[in-house]
């Protein structure tokens, strides 16, 4: 289980200071599919790179109740729009890297993913597009063999049937101790995929709730962020209505 306890960080000073997570606690078991979302800002990428540990922070993350050290960190995998690969290299190099220095990274995997997304395996990444950079990002992330599998908005610049047929494939692969942590604003499109839904607003979790807790209560997971976040539909209807009179009365 991966442990966030009193998570703060901090960006800037002076005028430019933003606090990005504001004391965040929250546990993630093996076996979930969770959802994370929020507005741009909300804090989701900064939770992420927390628990990876890319940047420093305040409270505590543990895996198992142990701090995440370079003996561990193997078993978390991170799928980001940012792209940690080398671009020099061949998909083909990659999985050969990767197989240097995961024991369970999975071959198999590997090679069906990259069909699936009928991606080239001897053409450097740097040639790839935007949307297939990504797709390889996730490739990787779920062939290294990891128990913690983090994407963050993964399928930017994919179309909607690339997305849709990937979320089955992955709910036919993945292995009952692999969890994975989305970030994404797509919240229709993984209402189906995902277990849990964690909502973050101003640094802060503001709601976690299962599908299953959803579904007893007859209510949809737009229904329940929509909630969550007080959104009101009357907004669109008053500034319509403004500015049709101000341009009436011009």
């Amino acid at each position: 289980m991966i442990e966030l306890k009193e998570i703060s960080k901090v960006y800037g000073s002076g005028y430019t200071r933003k606090k990005a997570l504001d004391k965040v606690s929250l546990s993630i078991p093996q076996g979930q599919i969770v959802g994370l979302f929020g507005e741009n800002g909300a804090g989701k990428t900064t939770l992420m790179k927390c628990i990876l540990g890319y940047i420093h922070h305040d409270g505590k993350v543990t895996l198992d109740g142990e701090p995440i050290t370079p003996k561990n960190i193997i078993r978390i995998s991170y799928a980001t729009n940012e792209h940690s690969f080398f671009p020099g290299l061949t998909a083909k190099a990659h999985a050969e890297f990767y197989a240097e220095h995961f024991p369970k990274f999975s071959e198999k995997r590997f090679k069906a993913l990259m069909e699936f997304f009928e991606l080239p395996e001897n053409k450097p990444i740097r040639h790839f597009s935007t949307g297939q950079k990504n797709q390889f990002e996730v490739v990787m992330a779920m062939c290294q063999g990891a128990d913690y599998i983090l994407m963050d908005e993964p399928f930017a610049g994919n179309d909607v049937f690339n997305r849709e047929d990937f979320y089955k494939v992955l709910l036919g692969i993945l292995e009952p101790h692999e969890t994975v942590v989305l970030s994404t604003h797509l919240l229709e499109e993984v209402e189906n995929f995902i277990g849990r839904a964690v909502l973050l607003h101003n640094g802060r979790i503001v709601g976690d709730v299962t599908t299953m807790e959803l579904e007893e209560t007859g209510r949809s997971l737009m229904d329940y962020v929509k909630e969550t976040y007080n959104y009101r539909s009357d907004r669109v209807v008053k500034v319509i209505r403004e500015l049709g009179s101000s341009e009436s009365d011009s």
